[in-house]
């Protein structure tokens, strides 16, 4: 947690640090006096403590994520990662690797009755190929339509500073999928996929709300339509594939 926050000495900058309950930017978030000794900082607006997760365990941000609290989804947006001692481009790509191949399981999860063992290796790598494409253009569907929506439905052009903040956002809050490398090695009733989705997309929703400080309502509505375009699209793609 060292990252979270800067030095006394940096209080005079500026930073994108934000309150965990209400949002407003602050310039640090703690105040070290000595080696293991801090004064965690209050927030100028609601005056509460800016950033309590700096003085707790991982387990309860993990706890406060999978309850889909705002001030979680606002430490890991905004305070989690330091400009200073963290590459973000690095960490984006690395994110979206991952994500791709979660993506990857959850195509091989849902369809694994229609696909079989390709006969040669040159059949396995072409029938990889397509998949890996199916799910690269679907995810690019998703997160067009979602960057445009949010643009459009929720007047947050001012808020974000481009498609990688974007793209960073939904990769994080999408982290529930990592449940489906539990699939890979145990069986599950094809309703655990479908709780996933759900659980995915609600994170989207919050984590979207939280970003551009826009009602619930609204965020579920853009979620809703690029999760529907992006299975459409998948869907279909798999038709092609079959036919």
């Amino acid at each position: 947690m060292a990252s979270c926050a800067a030095s006394s000495e940096e209080e005079s900058t500026t930073t994108d640090f934000r309150c965990v309950q209400c949002g407003f930017p602050v310039k640090t978030l703690y105040i070290q006096y000595s080696p293991g000794n801090i004064r965690l900082v209050k927030c100028g607006n609601c005056k509460a403590v800016a950033d309590g997760y700096i003085e707790c365990e991982v387990m309860i941000l993990i706890l406060d994520l999978i309850l889909h609290k705002p001030k979680a989804y606002r430490h890991v947006f905004y305070n989690m990662f330091s400009k200073e001692t963290v590459n973000f481009e690095s960490l984006l790509w690395k994110l979206v690797l991952v994500y791709a191949a979660l993506d990857k399981m959850w195509v091989l999860s849902t369809n694994e009755k229609e696909y079989t063992m390709p006969a040669s290796f040159t059949s396995f790598l072409l029938e990889f190929g397509k998949m890996l494409t199916g799910v690269m253009f679907g995810n690019l569907i998703f997160i067009c339509v979602l960057f445009c929506s949010t643009r459009k439905l929720l007047n947050a052009a001012t808020i974000f500073h481009g498609w990688k903040q974007m793209l960073f956002v939904i990769v994080v809050s999408s982290y529930f999928k990592i449940f489906l490398l539990a699939m890979m090695v145990w069986e599950f009733p094809s309703s655990v996929i479908v709780i996933i989705d759900v659980f995915v997309l609600s994170s989207n929703t919050v984590a979207l709300k939280v970003i551009t400080n826009s009602v619930m309502r609204r965020s579920l509505l853009v979620c809703a339509l690029a999760h529907g375009l992006k299975c459409f699209t998948s869907e279909s793609k798999v038709f092609v594939l079959q036919s």
